[in-house]
């Protein structure tokens, strides 16, 4: 029986973790847009000056039954370094939570990696609760499918 659930996750680049998410057995739907931010309804170029607050970041509706949040939540760290700072703002790795089991999956695997020196570097990652999602234009989503030749940093 189908039991959607939700998920939101940051890792720089939203077309290519939107990418690796899309191509899961048991992923419904991604959307790409913004959240965690201070400015209602925000706009691509508001974002991307890091004013807003605003990370880019993926939606991602799952059936539960097929795919769990901890698997999830184990490709998402394969996706990026999660110890890496050193980017503008809106590029943060994060975990937005909708319930508390999301948010306690989210800290102890984090407290798992850090403590099996994963990273050369603690894990920097933001684990908030999740608000409200801004989706990106409809310009911006499944924007890997008319873009297939161009490779970015993200694992495929």
């Amino acid at each position: 029986m189908k039991k959607t659930s939700r998920a939101i996750f940051a890792a720089g680049c939203f077309w290519e973790l939107e990418k690796i998410f899309t191509k899961l057995n048991g992923v419904i739907s991604t959307r790409c847009g913004y959240t965690g931010g201070r400015v209602p309804n925000p706009t691509h170029m508001e974002v991307s000056s890091g004013k807003t607050g605003h990370v880019h970041a993926v939606e991602i509706i799952f059936d539960s039954s097929k795919i769990s949040y901890l698997q999830l939540l184990e490709i998402f760290f394969t996706t990026h370094d999660p110890s890496d700072y050193k980017q503008p703002p809106q590029f943060h790795s994060a975990i937005f939570y909708t319930n508390n089991s999301q948010k306690e999956l989210a800290l102890n695997k984090i407290q798992q990696l850090n403590s099996l020196k994963k990273y050369s570097s603690p894990i920097v990652t933001f684990v908030k609760l999740a608000h409200t999602f801004y989706p990106a234009t409809k310009h911006h989503q499944h924007h890997w499918l008319h873009h297939q030749s161009q490779t970015h940093h993200l694992l495929p």
